[in-house]
Protein backbone atom coordinates (compact mmCIF):
# COMPACT_ATOMS: atom_id res chain seq x y z
CA UNK A 1 0.00 0.00 0.00
CA UNK A 2 1.08 3.32 -1.09
CA UNK A 3 2.03 5.61 1.69
CA UNK A 4 0.17 8.58 -0.41
CA UNK A 5 -2.65 8.41 -2.03
CA UNK A 6 -2.48 8.93 -5.84
CA UNK A 7 -3.80 11.73 -7.43
CA UNK A 8 -5.71 11.42 -10.10
CA UNK A 9 -7.98 13.61 -12.58
CA UNK A 10 -10.90 14.28 -10.41
CA UNK A 11 -9.24 15.43 -7.18
CA UNK A 12 -6.19 17.44 -9.00
CA UNK A 13 -5.13 20.59 -8.93
CA UNK A 14 -5.65 22.34 -12.21
CA UNK A 15 -1.81 22.79 -12.95
CA UNK A 16 -1.67 19.04 -12.20
CA UNK A 17 -4.76 17.27 -14.43
CA UNK A 18 -2.40 19.27 -17.96
CA UNK A 19 0.50 16.76 -16.97
CA UNK A 20 -0.92 13.82 -15.58
CA UNK A 21 -3.39 14.33 -19.28
CA UNK A 22 0.12 14.36 -21.00
CA UNK A 23 1.38 11.08 -19.02
CA UNK A 24 -2.01 9.33 -20.12
CA UNK A 25 -1.54 10.19 -23.55
CA UNK A 26 2.54 8.75 -23.40
CA UNK A 27 1.29 5.49 -21.85
CA UNK A 28 -2.23 5.01 -21.86
CA UNK A 29 -2.57 5.02 -18.46
CA UNK A 30 -1.43 7.26 -15.77
CA UNK A 31 1.29 5.15 -13.50
CA UNK A 32 1.49 4.57 -10.21
CA UNK A 33 4.31 6.49 -9.72
CA UNK A 34 3.35 9.71 -11.37
CA UNK A 35 -0.10 9.52 -9.93
CA UNK A 36 1.99 9.64 -6.35
CA UNK A 37 4.64 11.96 -7.30
CA UNK A 38 1.62 14.36 -7.85
CA UNK A 39 0.91 14.84 -4.41
CA UNK A 40 3.50 17.52 -5.23
CA UNK A 41 2.94 19.47 -8.32
CA UNK A 42 6.91 20.64 -8.60
CA UNK A 43 8.00 16.95 -8.02
CA UNK A 44 5.77 16.21 -11.27
CA UNK A 45 6.88 19.01 -12.90
CA UNK A 46 10.38 18.01 -12.17
CA UNK A 47 9.98 14.42 -12.54
CA UNK A 48 7.66 14.04 -15.91
CA UNK A 49 10.09 17.46 -17.58
CA UNK A 50 13.61 15.17 -17.11
CA UNK A 51 11.30 12.29 -18.98
CA UNK A 52 10.81 14.73 -21.38
CA UNK A 53 14.35 16.45 -21.63
CA UNK A 54 15.93 12.69 -22.12
CA UNK A 55 13.47 11.65 -24.75
CA UNK A 56 15.55 13.24 -27.09
CA UNK A 57 19.10 13.31 -25.69
CA UNK A 58 22.54 12.10 -26.79
CA UNK A 59 22.29 8.09 -25.58
CA UNK A 60 18.68 7.04 -26.84
CA UNK A 61 16.18 5.16 -25.62
CA UNK A 62 17.78 1.36 -25.79
CA UNK A 63 20.89 2.66 -23.50
CA UNK A 64 18.69 4.52 -21.09
CA UNK A 65 16.70 1.65 -20.38
CA UNK A 66 19.66 0.14 -19.99
CA UNK A 67 21.00 2.43 -17.30
CA UNK A 68 17.66 2.86 -15.53
CA UNK A 69 17.54 -0.63 -15.24
CA UNK A 70 21.92 -1.16 -14.02
CA UNK A 71 20.41 2.07 -11.33
CA UNK A 72 17.13 0.00 -10.19
CA UNK A 73 18.76 -2.89 -9.82
CA UNK A 74 21.07 -1.77 -7.69
CA UNK A 75 18.83 0.26 -5.66
CA UNK A 76 16.54 -2.35 -5.72
CA UNK A 77 13.61 -0.62 -6.80
CA UNK A 78 11.29 -3.48 -7.73
CA UNK A 79 9.13 -0.38 -9.31
CA UNK A 80 11.53 0.86 -11.39
CA UNK A 81 13.04 -2.01 -12.50
CA UNK A 82 9.54 -3.30 -13.52
CA UNK A 83 8.84 -0.33 -15.34
CA UNK A 84 12.41 0.34 -17.13
CA UNK A 85 12.50 -3.44 -18.14
CA UNK A 86 8.79 -2.79 -19.94
CA UNK A 87 9.96 0.17 -21.40
CA UNK A 88 13.38 -1.27 -22.63
CA UNK A 89 11.57 -3.73 -24.31
CA UNK A 90 9.76 -1.28 -26.77
CA UNK A 91 12.99 0.28 -26.77
CA UNK A 92 14.54 -3.20 -28.94
CA UNK A 93 16.47 -4.59 -26.01
CA UNK A 94 15.89 -8.54 -25.55
CA UNK A 95 15.27 -9.78 -22.29
CA UNK A 96 18.76 -11.23 -22.42
CA UNK A 97 20.07 -7.82 -22.70
CA UNK A 98 17.74 -6.06 -19.92
CA UNK A 99 19.26 -8.72 -17.50
CA UNK A 100 22.73 -7.81 -18.01
CA UNK A 101 22.30 -4.46 -17.93
CA UNK A 102 20.90 -5.08 -14.89
CA UNK A 103 24.39 -6.92 -13.53
CA UNK A 104 25.88 -3.70 -15.10
CA UNK A 105 27.53 -5.82 -18.04
CA UNK A 106 27.03 -5.81 -21.91
CA UNK A 107 28.42 -7.45 -24.76
CA UNK A 108 29.01 -4.51 -26.42
CA UNK A 109 32.62 -3.18 -24.75
CA UNK A 110 30.98 0.37 -25.15
CA UNK A 111 27.96 -0.34 -23.23
CA UNK A 112 29.83 -2.07 -20.70
CA UNK A 113 31.68 0.96 -19.77
CA UNK A 114 29.41 3.45 -19.73
CA UNK A 115 27.34 1.05 -17.51
CA UNK A 116 29.90 0.39 -14.92
CA UNK A 117 30.24 4.08 -15.12
CA UNK A 118 26.76 4.26 -13.85
CA UNK A 119 27.01 2.09 -10.86
CA UNK A 120 30.06 3.47 -9.80
CA UNK A 121 28.10 6.73 -9.78
CA UNK A 122 25.37 4.57 -7.66
CA UNK A 123 28.24 3.12 -5.46
CA UNK A 124 30.42 6.06 -4.95
CA UNK A 125 27.96 8.99 -4.87
CA UNK A 126 29.63 10.44 -7.91
CA UNK A 127 32.72 10.29 -6.49
CA UNK A 128 33.87 8.26 -9.49
CA UNK A 129 38.07 8.03 -10.43
CA UNK A 130 39.07 10.24 -12.60
CA UNK A 131 40.66 7.86 -14.66
CA UNK A 132 36.80 6.53 -15.77
CA UNK A 133 36.75 10.26 -17.56
CA UNK A 134 39.66 9.15 -19.98
CA UNK A 135 38.57 5.67 -20.14
CA UNK A 136 35.29 6.93 -21.85
CA UNK A 137 36.53 8.76 -24.04
CA UNK A 138 38.93 6.38 -25.27
CA UNK A 139 35.86 3.88 -26.16
CA UNK A 140 34.10 6.62 -28.31
CA UNK A 141 32.26 8.30 -25.65
CA UNK A 142 31.54 12.11 -26.37
CA UNK A 143 31.68 14.38 -23.30
CA UNK A 144 27.53 15.11 -23.87
CA UNK A 145 26.68 11.51 -23.65
CA UNK A 146 29.25 11.14 -19.98
CA UNK A 147 27.49 14.17 -18.48
CA UNK A 148 24.03 13.07 -19.40
CA UNK A 149 24.96 9.37 -17.93
CA UNK A 150 25.60 11.03 -15.02
CA UNK A 151 21.77 12.81 -15.28
CA UNK A 152 20.38 10.11 -16.36
CA UNK A 153 21.92 8.24 -13.08
CA UNK A 154 20.36 11.14 -10.62
CA UNK A 155 16.94 10.94 -12.52
CA UNK A 156 17.12 7.36 -11.97
CA UNK A 157 17.91 7.44 -8.18
CA UNK A 158 15.09 10.47 -7.95
CA UNK A 159 11.86 8.08 -8.94
CA UNK A 160 14.18 4.88 -7.32
CA UNK A 161 13.64 6.72 -3.88
CA UNK A 162 10.19 8.23 -4.47
CA UNK A 163 9.24 4.34 -5.17
CA UNK A 164 10.88 2.99 -2.50
CA UNK A 165 10.34 5.54 0.15
CA UNK A 166 6.56 5.92 -0.53
CA UNK A 167 5.71 2.44 -1.06
CA UNK A 168 4.68 3.11 -4.69
CA UNK A 169 2.64 -0.02 -5.93
CA UNK A 170 4.36 -1.87 -8.96
CA UNK A 171 1.99 -1.83 -11.87
CA UNK A 172 4.01 -3.19 -14.93
CA UNK A 173 5.23 -6.97 -14.47
CA UNK A 174 7.56 -7.60 -12.33
CA UNK A 175 11.37 -8.57 -12.32
CA UNK A 176 13.21 -10.46 -10.24
CA UNK A 177 16.67 -8.60 -8.90
CA UNK A 178 19.85 -9.77 -10.36
CA UNK A 179 22.92 -10.26 -8.36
Amino acid sequence: MSVFEPITQENAAPAVKATLAKIEAAFGTVPNMFATVANSPAALQSMWGSFGAFSTGALGAALTEQIAVAVANRNRCEYCLAAHTALGTQAGLTAEQLAAAQRGTAEDPKTAALLRFALALVDERGAVDPSVFAELRGLGWSDEQIVETVAQVALNIFTNYVNIALAVPVDFPEVPFQS
